[in-house]
């Protein structure tokens, strides 16, 4: 009997649901423009320390991890312009009438913002594990983690 029954999903899409997406996504290219904006003035930073001649032991993987998630940045501000582009485009297929075609533009949209932002997710990560790097020559902090730090207080570490 089950076999009888088609299950068939459809969304009621109007010329409001992809401009609903405009300022979320707005907002994440202007947060990704500062992530690369902060990450270019580090690199500028870390050139002029290489040039001076006094590189820090920690400075060429510094320098690759900073490579890599400038990369991943990239591909997040692609995608998120890509999903941008999707919305407009979902609504001109709106505007001429054609649902079928709004639908499929709207559904890539929205698959191209999930993919920035799981690149961004990977972006994060990076970073913290930049900031470990640079953190990795203080012997205290390569010993805590975060379940030792919120058990202990602050005054029994120092002892």
């Amino acid at each position: 009997m089950l076999g009888d029954f088609v299950l068939y999903c459809c969304m009621d899409i109007n010329l409001n649901t992809p401009a609903l997406l405009f300022p979320g996504i707005t907002l994440l290219m202007l947060a990704y423009t500062n992530r690369f904006l902060a990450l270019a003035n580090l690199v500028r930073r870390l050139h002029e320390e290489y040039k001076k001649g006094k590189p820090h032991p920690t400075l060429l993987a510094q320098i690759a991890s900073l490579r890599r998630r400038i990369n991943i940045i990239r591909y997040m501000q692609a995608l998120g312009v890509i999903s941008f582009l999707g919305c407009v485009a979902c609504m001109y297929a709106l505007y001429r009438g054609s649902l079928q075609s709004a639908e499929w533009i709207f559904a890539l949209s929205l698959l191209s913002l999930i993919a920035s932002l799981i690149l961004s997710l990977v972006e994060i990560t990076q970073s913290t594990k930049a900031i470990e790097l640079e953190l990795s020559d203080i012997e205290e902090l390569e010993r805590s983690n975060i379940f030792y730090d919120m058990v202990t207080d602050r005054s029994e570490k120092k002892e």
